[in-house]
């Protein structure tokens, strides 16, 4: 295990080094596919307008991807492109045969309703589990060919979980936010393998003291080191989803999470760092859920990629 020692107590769980093993067995899984049934899986990522942290992550996206060995195909449209243009593009890419997952990059330009287009994705190329059905399989537990296509975030969340604790049954687990890019998901993954979940939210009364009964404290709300060490159980685990910029001084910014890290590491049992614990780990399951995707196209079962 790639973990390491920090603080009085917490491990660091290194999200980058199990992205990059996961990188490396979808890459020996492309390679199989291709040598076994002639598939290339194919992604294709479609980005509208210029806005500068959309590009770097589209531009990242598009190198894992070729050098995981897969088709990389990326669309973009101008920042004054209308909504039924970007809807045509995604009605080209569903019927593409060669394309075995789509992805809007969001945010989009005002005048595109992200929901009307996410809906408009075929749900088995939603790589990035955004759709409603998507959201319902997931919801219902549905397995084998029905099973869901998982937002990425979530599901890297679960493997790091998974890859330090072993089992999770009977755990409690307090998830923090609940979108439905993150937080809501990850209640579902939690509760499916056993957890008592609790979604808690800005609403929460005692929100403290909630989080002080998780054995699994999950943070995602995109408030800048909210959670503090006293809202921690001793020995817990901690993931934290959050990536926000704040000034360090002398005209700098640094990253830190939603987690106040050096406090909880004090007290909890395992701890995900920001950068480079959650973080990594989203681009590395986008290509497990691309690689997913082409499988079941193809009628194949699709290979265990989670286990670290």
């Amino acid at each position: 295990m790639s973990d390491t020692a920090v603080s009085a107590a917490a491990t660091v769980i290194d999200g980058k080094a199990f992205a990059q093993g996961l990188r490396g067995r979808v890459a020996a899984a492309v390679e199989a596919l291709k040598r076994d049934h002639g598939l290339t899986p194919g992604l294709a990522v479609v980005l509208v307008g210029e806005d500068p942290a959309s590009q770097v992550y589209v531009r990242s996206k598009g190198k894992q991807t070729v050098e995981a060995g897969m088709n990389s195909y990326e669309h973009r449209l101008p920042e004054t492109a209308s909504q039924d243009t970007l809807l045509a593009k995604v009605a080209e890419l569903n019927a593409d045969p060669a394309v075995h997952g789509i992805l809007v990059q969001l945010p989009l330009p005002p005048q595109i309703d992200a929901q009307t287009v996410i809906a408009a994705i075929d749900p088995n190329k939603d790589v990035d589990g955004f759709h409603v059905t998507n959201a319902g399989r997931l919801m219902t537990g549905a397995t084998g060919a029905a099973a869901p296509l998982v937002p990425c975030t979530p599901l890297g969340c679960l493997m790091l979980l998974k890859h330090h604790l072993g089992s999770l049954s009977g755990l409690d687990a307090v998830v923090v936010g609940r979108s439905n890019i993150v937080g809501k998901p990850m209640g579902q993954l939690l509760l499916a393998e056993s957890c008592t979940v609790t979604i808690a939210h800005s609403r929460t009364r005692d929100l403290p003291a909630v989080c002080r009964g998780a054995d699994i404290l999950v943070a995602a709300v995109g408030r800048p080191e909210m959670i503090r060490g006293d809202w921690v159980k001793p020995g817990a685990t901690v993931i934290d989803v959050g990536i926000n910029r704040i000034d360090a001084g002398g005209g700098k910014t640094r990253l830190v999470g939603d987690v106040a890290f050096d406090e909880a590491a004090a007290v909890a049992g395992a701890i995900t760092p920001v950068p480079g614990g959650v973080g990594p780990m989203t681009i590395a399951c986008l290509l497990a859920n691309t690689v997913t995707a082409a499988c079941r196209a193809q009628g194949l079962t699709p290979p265990e990629l989670d286990a670290g």
